[in-house]
């Protein structure tokens, strides 16, 4: 069964006590914690040891597991704190992007170096690192994944496949998992409208809302028997008050659990 989460960086106005009781009100069966400098750190990679304990037993009091994390940065220094905080914690999965730019040539093969080096460095931790393509960045389209897919062998290594990404690039998502499925490891999913290069506002980012074939992607997850972990990912949303936030979350669930089990995935 395919298990679907939220990234608590939908509820980064609150704290993750909050963000997580939301998230299984709304249904869900796991979660992502986010942990972007900047943007939102229920988990805060500098003191993940005061934290760890806490956070533990809210996962577990709520039978919420953790299944991810977004780091988000491809930084060494902090990746090795989370790696450590992912294998204390329990969490297999630490999702980065890959940062440089579509437009600079040099930057993929550089970025490409540095999620191998740091994939080698995840191994001893139990954890996976995973990569998504990311609107003009160096990794942007299913092109230069499979390019990362190509020269970067370790099984600490997986894909984070994010349609709207995929979607702001001018490719359809469905077609593109269907060429890099066997090395993902991780979904985000939203929605959007347009082409970008924002995802819009955090109501349209809800699934089922926007312009993504989301359920023929839900079919290819099926169908190509995916069944890692998908979190739903929607950014903008800190200055809401939590109750719109939840609204987003379960019109989302309501949506996404719809396709999975229209295709036998839940």
């Amino acid at each position: 069964m395919i298990t679907v989460g939220v990234n608590t960086v939908l509820f980064a106005g609150t704290d993750f006590k909050t963000a997580a009781q939301h998230i299984k009100w709304a249904g869900y069966d796991a979660l992502e914690i986010c942990a972007i400098q900047g943007m939102c750190e229920h988990l805060r990679l500098d003191t993940w040891k005061q934290d760890a304990a806490d956070i533990k037993a809210i996962s577990q009091d709520l039978e919420l597991p953790i299944t991810a994390m977004e780091e988000a940065a491809l930084d060494e220094k902090r990746l090795m704190k989370a790696f450590e905080a992912g294998a204390e914690i329990g969490i297999p999965v630490v999702n980065v992007g890959p940062g440089g730019s579509k437009d600079v040539p040099e930057d993929l093969p550089r970025t490409i170096d540095m999620l191998a080096k740091m994939a080698e460095k995840a191994a001893p931790f139990g954890v996976t690192l995973c990569v998504k393509a990311h609107v003009n960045a160096s990794i942007w389209n299913t092109a230069t994944t499979l390019e990362a897919m190509k020269r970067i062998a370790s099984p600490s290594f997986g894909i984070d496949m994010d349609p709207s990404h995929i979607h702001r690039g001018g490719e359809a998502p469905k077609e593109a998992l269907k060429q890099v499925v066997s090395r993902v490891r991780h979904i985000h999913i939203r929605d959007c409208a347009g082409t970008g290069p924002s995802p819009g506002p955090p109501e349209m980012q809800a699934c089922g809302r926007g312009d993504i074939d989301l359920w023929g992607y839900c079919v290819i997850m099926a169908e190509s028997g995916y069944d890692g972990p998908v979190n739903l990912e929607v950014i903008g949303a800190a200055e809401y008050p939590v109750e719109r936030c939840a609204i987003i979350a379960a019109e989302s669930y309501g949506y996404l659990n719809a396709c999975l089990q229209g295709c036998n995935a839940r």
